[in-house]
């Protein structure tokens, strides 16, 4: 009688753990066999609205595979974002997301990465040896796009600021065009070239277009503002407004909705580039689920379509 009752008990546990097997194979809305993952989203510039928008779209578009998202915000420190990319890996997460990040300061964690099998992924950022893959826009073609535009309304002549943040990949590559494209432009001269600094970057280029206001009032001085990207230029743009400034205009680049409208209702802010940041990634979320399919992804560095706004 008791061995009967212990072949029936052990009957039971085996029809108890299939079942179980059973309903974790099925679990994941729509995530199929990639379903219960874990990625982990790492950015330092959750501030900025465009990182954010993008982080934002992370979390659903993961949350409709089945996947957690787990998210890391440094604000501004990316020393201490390396230290907390290494937690991500010890913890073991099926995939690693680095967004608006410069991959060059994170390229021993993402040898680490790539010996423990967790694929690194970029979401406008950079891509270097040992990442899986980037998705971004084509940085030197938006560049050359706000670029040419602001020297046509410029005349080809005359002095230009430039504010930028050469940390961030995507504005380092804008930037480094710009030069290029200044030195075949010999009737445009740069002032001056200024780190705005992150977080902050409203108020900071603001404050940084203030004084160069104040050093520079006489009427020419200054011709535009090429600014990296748009709280940058909307900075710099109430900075101009305020100082009753008449001739001199600005540009920059992302197409955030205060831009937008700040070009709609005649600021000094004349145009800027919308990037496709929810396209960037809808990219990376696809080809997240085809390394968890083990399938190859698309390509190292897939770029989302961009377009120049101007007030007409």
């Amino acid at each position: 009688m008791k061995k009967a009752i212990l072949v029936m008990a052990a009957l039971l546990l085996t029809v108890g753990l299939a079942a179980c097997g059973s309903s974790k194979e099925g679990n994941g809305e729509g995530g199929g066999a990639s379903g219960g993952k874990t990625i982990s989203i790492l950015t330092p510039y959750l501030s900025s609205v465009t990182t954010n928008e993008m982080v934002e779209s992370l979390k659903k578009l993961s949350a409709d595979k089945g996947w957690k998202a787990n998210v890391i915000d440094t604000k501004g420190d990316v020393g201490q974002l390396a230290s907390r990319m290494e937690d991500a890996i010890s913890s073991k997460t099926d995939a690693i997301v680095i967004v608006s990040t410069d991959p060059n300061q994170l390229k021993s964690q993402i040898q680490k990465a790539k010996e423990k099998n967790i694929p690194v992924f970029g979401a406008d950022s950079g891509y270097i040896d040992g990442m899986t893959m980037n998705a971004t826009s084509d940085n030197k073609e938006m560049s050359k796009m706000i670029s040419n535009y602001l020297f046509e309304q410029m005349g080809g002549k005359g002095n230009l600021v430039v504010l930028t943040h050469r940390p961030h990949p995507g504005v380092l590559a804008r930037t480094v065009q710009l030069d290029e494209l200044l030195a075949a432009n010999k009737g445009i001269a740069k002032v001056t070239e200024q780190q705005v600094e992150v977080p902050g970057p409203i108020e900071n280029s603001r404050k940084q277009m203030e004084s160069l206001l104040l050093s520079n009032k006489e009427e020419g001085a200054i011709t535009a503002v090429w600014a990296g990207w748009d709280e940058a230029a909307i900075g710099a743009a109430q900075a101009i407004e305020a100082a009753g400034r008449k001739d001199i205009i600005v540009t920059g680049i992302d197409g955030n909705s205060q831009a937008v409208e700040m070009i709609r209702k005649g600021s000094p802010l004349v145009a800027t580039v919308k990037q496709n940041f929810v396209g960037m990634t809808e990219i990376v979320i696809k080809q997240i689920d085809l390394v968890f399919q083990g399938k190859p992804v698309e390509g190292t560095e897939l770029y989302a379509p961009a377009s120049l706004i101007t007030k007409e």
